[in-house]
Formats: C-alpha cells, structure tokens, sequence
C-alpha cells in the first residue's frame, strides 16, 4: 500500500487519529534580573528534585526541567505544562526562565554547579554521570536547553493499520513502524529545525567555551550569528561527541539499533580513558566508555519504552520492543511562555503520522550520512532561498521550498484526516499557516528572533525582555489542570520520598556503582 492508502485505512476508525499519547519535557536556566545564570540551589518549595514528578533539574542546578504526564488531549497538554510553569514561577523570587536554548551570559564553567540530588546511591550516581558530561564536553554545552516531544500511536492505530495479531507479532510490527518512521525522521526532519528553529545567534561567552570555525557576524555586545542560520543548538558548536560519530547505530531494526547502543555502552574510549575514572579516591565519570550509560548517546529522536524499577532503558526496549518515540530536536520557542505552542505540536502530530504511513526502505550508513548533511544545512543556512538539499546519495538536488511543499501537500491530507476524526479545523489551519512558512522563510522562528536580535542590539536584551514578559503573563494567570495544592502536595511528597531513598540504601556507593554496572564487564 502506499501513503494516502494507509491513511485511508487508518481514518476508518477515528480513534485512531484523536487518541494519540503526547507528553513535553521542557528545559530552562534560571536567571538573575541582570540576566546572567543563577548561582542559587534549586528552590526548596519546588520539592526535591530527585523524585518530583513535575519539576526537576536537567545538568545543572539553574537548569530546570518540567515534565507533563502523558495526555490524549492537545490543549490539557500544554495547559499542564503551563500550570507547572505558573507554579515554578511562585517560588523563584525575584528569578525569570532564561527563554532560549542557547545559554545566558556564562563568565566561565566555574559559574555552573552540578544539579545535586542528596547523598543516596541513585542521587550520588546522577550527579556523578553529570561530573563525567563536565569532563567530558564541558558545563557550557550541557546547559543549552530545549524541549522533547514524547508521542505514541494508539492502539486504535495499530489495529486498523495490522488487522488481528498475536501480542508477539503486534509488538513486533509495532516496533518495526516505529523504525521506519525514526528512517523518514532523518530523511526529513529537517522541516523541525527549519520551520521552528530558534538558534541561529548565541552569545559570545558561549564561543569563549568552545571552539568555532564557523563564520560568525557580530551584533552589539558580544552576540555572534550566521545570516541564514535556524538551529545553531543542532550544529557542532552543541550536543558534539567527536566519539561517538564512529558508532555507527543503525535504526533498521530494533535488534540492529540495540546491538548498536551496546556496542556503544562497552566500548572503551582512549579520550575518556586519559580523565581518569577514580583519581585521589574522588570519582571524576561512572566509566571510561564511550558512552557512560545510555542517555549519553545524542540523537535526534529515539525509540522508548517506559521501564520498569531498575530496569535499563534498552532493556526494557529488547522486553517490550518500542512503545512510543522522544523527538529531541525542537529549540524552546522564545515567543511562547512555555517554549512550545499549539501550532508546533500539531505539525509534530501531523509529521510523525505522516512519517510512519510513508514508505520507508532501510538505511545504511552512508545514507544515514547524507540526510545528516542535508539537516546540518539547514541547521547553518536553512533560510537562504537558494539552499538546494540531497535527495538521497546520488547526487540529485532540489531546494528546500520545493522539497518542503511537496510534504505539505501530504501533511495536508493527515491533517483533513485528523480533522474529520475531530471534528474541528485546528489541523488544517496549522498546515495553512507554517505553509506560508516555507514559502517565505522570513516568518520562520529563527528569521523572527534574528530581526529581534539585531533591532534591540544583542542576545541578552532580547532574552531578559521576553524572560520578564514571560515571567508576568505566567504569574497572573490562572490554574486550569493542577492546583497549587497539587503541587505543594507533590513537593512535600518528593522530599519525603528522597528521605526515605536515602534512608534505605544498604550499600556503599562503590558496590553500588559495582552492582549497576555489572552487565558491562
């Protein structure tokens, strides 16, 4: 079959269209009035930041991370994230949320203090992976923030898509689409970037941190961008591993993509090696691999199962094959109070659905290689009308423009699909508007930001006015999911379940280590 055939199939029944899972998982540096990064701990009334369902810290103290449930409904998703927000909001004083995902004015790594999560096992264990990033890449790249979309197909979807199975065959068809739909990802994701890329400028004491050859224009004090450029985040100067661009992890299989990440995970590194894993009896990184565990692997989306207590996430990956996917190539909008809007998580339901009816051959590395050429383009150019992308390894071209609106003319008819099953037009006007967006590149997110960048001389006046913006409309608003009690419940919960961790370790920190890693040796 082909697309509009499978999507013809699955509008059969609408559930499988309206009962889509989706959770966000936004990051954020805190920030003084000044604009540079906050040198406070994490708020003690937003609980402990170990086990908070809600609100907890990504790699360093100052940079918050609010996680939503899963939901079946686009507007309590972000509502959810909203509320989290206005919470946050309550117990951060005279602090605001750095809006970008390029960092804040850093004067040096020094400035930057490991998330901390008290003194059990899993809490010293979590910090130190951080201390191994810190090693490793440096603090500087750790802080760059964005927001991760989690979203799984119902299993309305799949039943209309597969017809009657066996629960081992569903699982395996089930993870085997979600494959295909990570390879046409890579072949077109791009458009994410391109469309909702909100990096193309940074500040200058971000370069001060790490090594450039990219050819920067200057604009006020310190504030360094390319012309064209969408998601700087997404190019070189961020999630950088020069060790694992040797890995070569397939996405063709589940089986391919798991033999690869173990790989991955066993492989001594010579680099990592030389910073030492114990030195003078304090431990610098969990090992010397290549990945320290498996969250260290930077990737643009990735397959996920929810795992169990204890469980490794590729083992639960290999017990119950994919159960829903994480895209993490979205830049925090610094238009939206939240980082992401309505529009964007429409367009993702749209493209990810889109992506899993198409065909989708298998990928070897060599391709692999030649869409991750045509994303960083995008990344470094993507808003010159004169950007012309691979089509595959042949050496044919076409222009972004042209490329773009042949898929939207396909997202268009997912979207009158999705529509039909809701009721509503609300997909559709999402297609109508970011249509414009690839017809005209100046409406992008990044194109919007640029202007604002130059217009008001620099990075940090445009991030503080829209940190302070922010920071009010958050604050007046009211709870619509949650209440404040829910939340002050949870933090008062979360602190009382770190103390109970803490107070149930059994083991010293060494055999702790020892028993976790034990699958390694």
């Amino acid at each position: 079959m082909d697309f509009s055939q499978r999507l013809q199939q699955i509008s059969a029944n609408p559930d499988a269209l309206t009962q889509i899972g989706r959770g966000l998982e936004r990051e954020a540096l805190r920030i003084t009035p000044e604009g540079t990064l906050s040198a406070q701990p994490h708020p003690a009334g937003l609980g402990s930041a170990l086990t908070n369902q809600w609100i907890t810290t990504d790699f360093a103290e100052s940079l918050l991370e609010f996680i939503t449930p899963v939901s079946r409904d686009v507007d309590s998703l972000l509502t959810q994230l909203s509320d989290i927000h206005q919470f946050t909001y309550s117990k951060l004083g005279e602090e605001t949320l750095w809006p970008m995902s390029m960092p804040c004015f850093v004067g040096s790594e020094d400035e930057i203090t490991l998330a901390q999560y008290g003194s059990s096992n899993s809490g010293r264990m979590k910090t130190l992976y951080r201390q191994g990033l810190k090693h490793r890449y440096g603090s500087v790249m750790q802080v760059i923030s964005g927001v991760h979309f989690n979203f799984s197909f119902p299993d309305a979807f799949w039943e209309q898509l597969f017809g009657e199975q066996t629960a081992e065959a569903r699982q395996a068809a089930v993870s085997e689409a979600y494959f295909g739909l990570i390879r046409n990802y890579y072949r077109f994701g791009w458009l994410i970037p391109y469309l909702f890329g909100a990096s193309p400028a940074l500040c200058g004491s971000f370069l001060n941190n790490s090594a450039s050859a990219l050819n920067f224009e200057k604009i006020g004090c310190g504030t360094h961008f390319l012309p064209n450029a969408t998601a700087l985040r997404l190019s070189d100067l961020g999630y950088t591993n020069h060790e694992q661009s040797s890995l070569k992890i397939g996405f063709n299989s589940l089986a391919q993509y798991l033999e690869g990440l173990q790989r991955a995970i066993r492989s001594p590194s010579e680099e990592f090696a030389k910073i030492g894993v114990k030195v003078d009896g304090e431990y610098r990184q969990l090992n010397a691999n290549v990945l320290q565990i498996e969250n260290e692997l930077y990737a643009p989306i990735r397959p996920k199962r929810v795992a169990k207590s204890g469980e490794k996430p590729s083992e639960a990956l290999g017990r119950g094959g994919v159960e829903y996917i994480e895209v993490r190539s979205l830049d925090v909008n610094p238009f939206s109070p939240i980082g992401i809007t309505e529009d964007q998580v429409r367009f993702l339901d749209l493209f990810l659905t889109w992506a899993v009816l198409s065909s989708s051959d298998p990928m070897d590395d060599a391709e692999l290689a030649c869409w991750r050429d045509n994303w960083n383009r995008v990344v470094l150019d993507g808003r010159n009308p004169d950007l012309q992308l691979k089509i595959g390894c042949n050496g044919e071209r076409l222009s972004l423009q042209s490329w773009g609106l042949r898929v939207f003319a396909e997202l268009g008819q997912v979207a009158e699909a999705m529509d039909q099953a809701a009721g509503s037009d609300h997909y559709q006007q999402t297609v109508a508007r970011l249509k414009t967006w690839i017809e005209n590149p100046a409406l992008t997110l990044s194109a919007q930001l640029l202007t604002q960048i130059k217009q008001q001389a620099g990075i940090g006046n445009v991030g503080k006015a829209l940190a302070r913006s922010h920071a009010q409309a958050l604050k007046t608003r009211d709870f619509r999911f949650y209440s404040a009690q829910d939340f002050e419940q949870e933090a008062a919960a979360s602190v009382a379940k770190q103390r109970e961790i803490e107070q149930s370790d059994r083991q010293s920190f060494d055999d702790f280590l020892d028993t976790y890693f034990d699958y390694l040796k």
